[in-house]
């Protein structure tokens, strides 16, 4: 039964619902050896809200969706790293906990290798922050023990479209990136650093505890 982990990156603006459909179509046709996966993308301009939203759709010409992952109203769009986990956790020994300490992990270690300080996480608040404004994002959605949607990291974009909602829920939250914190504003070469950092931590021993 293997544990490999394969890396599927697209070119391009992908859009949202396209994407959504294709992690249920992957998980609902896996077999208990089916490799696990990590997509690695840009949206096109989109608000998608989860499960546990609360807040209406903006009023704005960027579409709405509703969705099946964890979490509140946020949005995606050109210049954000999108990374989804399509991950059984089952088969590993490792619970959701574990994915998004993992995640949280990943972003930390990459934000640290660019010399973007402060960088933090929040109890009871998934994400990472650096220093008063969020920086990366989190929704997951777990289906007989097997993991997709992921991470939303912002590099270099526009952060305008946050104004118009309460970002994951929390009114008047600031939101920030990368390329502002004095990183590259390359998608990829964060990418690169994202992935190798998060598989690490995933084939790490079940239970212990990511490391930077």
């Amino acid at each position: 039964m293997t544990q490999d982990i394969a890396i599927r990156r697209w070119d391009g603006l992908v859009d949202y619902q396209d994407s959504w459909r294709a992690m249920r179509a992957f998980n609902d046709a896996r077999s208990p050896d089916t490799p696990d996966e990590i997509w690695v993308l840009e949206h096109a301009p989109v608000y998608t809200r989860g499960r546990n939203a609360q807040e209406p759709p903006p009023r704005s010409p960027i579409p709405t969706v509703d969705t099946d992952r964890g979490g509140d109203l946020t949005y995606h769009g050109p210049g954000q790293l999108i990374v989804y986990t399509l991950i059984d956790l089952a088969r590993r020994g490792i619970g959701v906990r574990h994915l998004v300490s993992a995640l949280e992990s990943a972003v930390l270690g990459t934000l640290a290798s660019f010399g973007v300080g402060d960088a933090q996480t929040r109890p009871g608040a998934p994400g990472v922050y650096v220093r008063d404004a969020k920086i990366a994002s989190l929704g997951l959605r777990i289906r007989a023990g097997r993991s997709y949607h992921g991470l939303a990291l912002n590099v270099a974009m526009d952060l305008g479209p946050f104004a118009a909602i309460a970002p994951c829920g929390y009114r008047g939250l600031r939101m920030t990136q990368i390329a502002d914190c004095g990183g590259p504003a390359d998608r990829d070469q964060v990418a690169a650093v994202v992935v190798t950092e998060l598989i690490n931590t995933l084939q790490a021993s079940p239970g212990k505890p990511p490391s930077l």
